[in-house]
């Protein structure tokens, strides 16, 4: 276990907002955001969906004054693979999004990084070394 940081705790619970307006924003809206963005109705519903369980998961971390190391390392790694993985997708032309879909993504993908950045400056603070 990690005593978490008061800086790992808001970076939690930042990523638990910004993940959550995601969520609210795919999951239940898919159909109109993938016509508005050009971006499949799928990946938008699935993800939202994935972004409701992983705020969650961010949130609950983020209140607690002690949390486990390896959840706490696999949500910073994870950004930092979204992170990767969509600007990835803009670029496999696998998707054909729109002007408004390609700043979709890649705002997202900035976001992401920049939590996961944060949480790992929030981990480190916590007294852990990365590779605990």
């Amino acid at each position: 276990m990690l005593s978490s940081s008061q800086f790992l705790r808001r970076a939690l619970l930042a990523d638990c907002l910004f993940s959550g307006a995601g969520a609210l924003a795919m999951a239940p809206g898919a159909t109109m955001l993938a016509a508005l963005i050009d971006l499949p109705e799928a990946l938008l519903l699935e993800t939202g969906l994935f972004l409701f369980a992983y705020a969650a998961l961010v949130g609950w971390l983020g209140t607690r004054a002690s949390v486990p190391k390896l959840v706490v390392a696999i949500v910073i790694a994870g950004n930092a693979a979204w992170t990767l993985a969509s600007i990835a997708l803009l670029f496999s032309g696998s998707v054909s999004p729109n002007l408004l879909g390609e700043v979709f993504v890649v705002a997202q993908a900035i976001g992401t990084g920049v939590l996961g950045e944060l949480q790992y400056i929030g981990f480190r603070r916590s007294g852990s070394a990365f590779a605990a």
